[in-house]
């Protein structure tokens, strides 16, 4: 039972976000004339498959951590040109190939992969603002934490924020996006107190918090929200308000994302941080079982964050990912041909080496961090 209650949302999960990723590779390709030999969801045997009218055979394999479009004149589904099958070609099925299609063409099939990731968080933000919107809370301190970054600044329960460097801060989540991106810079806030405006200058302090992609280090100042009557309210949107919104908690994900892996460049992120499929489904898992409570706005939430999170991953300039092929593209553009076979080769190599080390690092997180929470349960 607790094998289903987690295995399954993540394969469902990821089933639908690698879907939409594929496709995105799929119809681009189509629309520029490329013929499409196979459209997988997983990798492995087949557990099922069709061919379409057009010559592509649509599977399900049994191994769900993934999946691939593999066009004509591909070597493998990771897009690893075979010239050889290409040159003994006739001509007019080499130019139904991916190798033969100009650059820009070549550029749009790859980049739509993670464009359609961006497209169904977005349409998944979206609908849940229009069908299930959202709740506000009031920028009103319900309690300080003792010892906090708040305490020390002197907030006191009770205190409306009505300002954070002079930005109007109209809702409790507003400050938070604001401070979580702050961490150790000094923010003047104005807040309204018995009556009166006073000014607070506080600086949010580290912290790790849970993530769909891991544990993240945010800025935080130890207050909460007040949950009195009066300071909660719920608001639906319109389909344009909606979509907005939707832009801009998108937006909001790839910027959190973009910082953690700055950070981790500039050596202010650790590592550890990151989760693999474990994570994933252990989080997958916790969000099923949430929507059988409260509906199923907290596991489409999942599928949007997880869709940005892979659109981004793939957009990483890695050789085997779809960012690795851009570069080369761009560098194929730059010079007016493409790099030669052993390069290319040699490229893909390193980035399938770069790939497996990142699946089994994280893996190593997801069961150490596992082992922590077993050990802690027991004691």
């Amino acid at each position: 039972m607790t094998f289903a209650t987690y295995v399954i949302p993540f394969v469902l999960i990821l089933s639908i976000v690698v879907f939409f990723h594929e496709f995105g590779h799929f119809i681009i390709g189509r629309w520029c004339g490329v013929q499409v030999d196979a459209f997988s969801i997983g990798f492995g045997p087949e557990l099922w498959a069709r061919m379409d009218r057009y010559g592509t055979r649509w599977r399900i394999a049994a191994i769900p951590l993934g999946g691939y479009v593999k066009f004509h004149g591909d070597a493998n589904g990771a897009s690893v040109p075979d010239p050889d099958a290409v040159a003994a070609m006739p001509a007019a099925e080499r130019a139904v190939t991916f190798t033969a299609q100009p650059v820009w063409k070549r550029s749009a099939i790859v980049f739509a992969g993670p464009f359609a990731n961006f497209v169904l968080a977005i349409a998944i933000f979206s609908g849940i603002f229009a069908f299930y919107g959202r709740t506000i809370l009031v920028p009103r301190v319900g309690s300080v934490v003792e010892g906090g970054a708040g305490a020390a600044a002197g907030f006191v329960p009770g205190d409306l924020v009505l300002s954070i460097d002079g930005t109007p801060i109209d809702a409790f989540s507003k400050m938070q996006e604001i401070v979580s991106v702050s961490a150790d810079a000094k923010l003047v806030f104005v807040v309204r107190r018995a009556g009166k405006d006073v000014t607070v200058e506080a600086t949010p302090a580290w912290r790790q918090v849970e993530s769909p992609a891991g544990k993240m280090r945010i800025g935080m100042l130890g207050l909460k929200a007040s949950t009195a009557p009066g300071d909660v309210r719920e608001e639906r949107y319109g389909p344009v308000d909606s979509v907005k919104l939707a832009l801009t908690e998108t937006w909001q994900i790839v910027y959190r994302t973009g910082a953690y892996l700055g950070g981790l460049v500039s050596g202010r992120e650790s590592a550890d941080q990151l989760s693999g499929p474990i994570g994933i489904a252990q989080i997958s898992g916790q969000m099923a079982q949430a929507a059988t409570k409260v509906g199923l706005a907290p596991f489409l939430h999942l599928i949007a964050i997880l869709s940005v999170s892979i659109g981004l991953l793939n957009l990483a300039p890695v050789p085997l990912l779809d960012g690795g092929h851009l570069l080369f593209f761009s560098i194929e553009a730059i010079r007016g041909q493409a790099l030669n076979e052993r390069a290319q080769e040699f490229a893909f190599r390193v980035g399938l080496a770069m790939v497996g080390v990142l699946m089994i690092f994280s893996t190593y997180n997801d069961i150490a961090r596992l082992i922590q929470r077993l050990a802690g349960g027991a004691s």
